[in-house]
């Protein structure tokens, strides 16, 4: 078993930035891909970032340009970039990770971007 904690949400201002970060943990062998989701009030969870074995990334053209994920191999760490922030950007962040086939999910961090 892993397990998958996240860290880094609150409250910003519009403009502002934010920094997630996923560490996992427990049983890991391989991990083939590390990713971001969220949430929107009333709204489908939805793939913000991936990151994948072989370094190549994908985003949500919603976040392009102004988010950016990052990994950490040496820790297991994921890292969430995010500039420019605005207040459709707000919902609860998920980090999810492909682990030996399985996928795993944080609990969960909530990102408010509020004036």
């Amino acid at each position: 078993q892993a397990q998958l904690v996240e860290s880094g949400g609150g409250l910003v201002q519009p403009g502002g930035s934010l920094r997630l970060s996923c560490a996992a943990s427990g049983r890991i062998f391989t991990i083939y891909s590390m990713n971001w989701y969220r949430q929107p009030p009333g709204k489908q969870r939805e793939l913000v970032a991936a990151s994948f074995g072989d370094a190549s990334v994908t985003y949500a053209d919603s976040v392009k340009g102004r988010f950016t994920i990052s990994r950490d191999n040496a820790t297991n760490t994921v890292y969430l970039q995010m500039n420019s922030l605005k207040p459709e950007d707000t919902a609860v962040y998920y980090c999810n990770a492909d682990i030996g086939g399985y996928y795993y999910w944080g609990q969960g961090t909530q990102v408010t971007v509020s004036s």
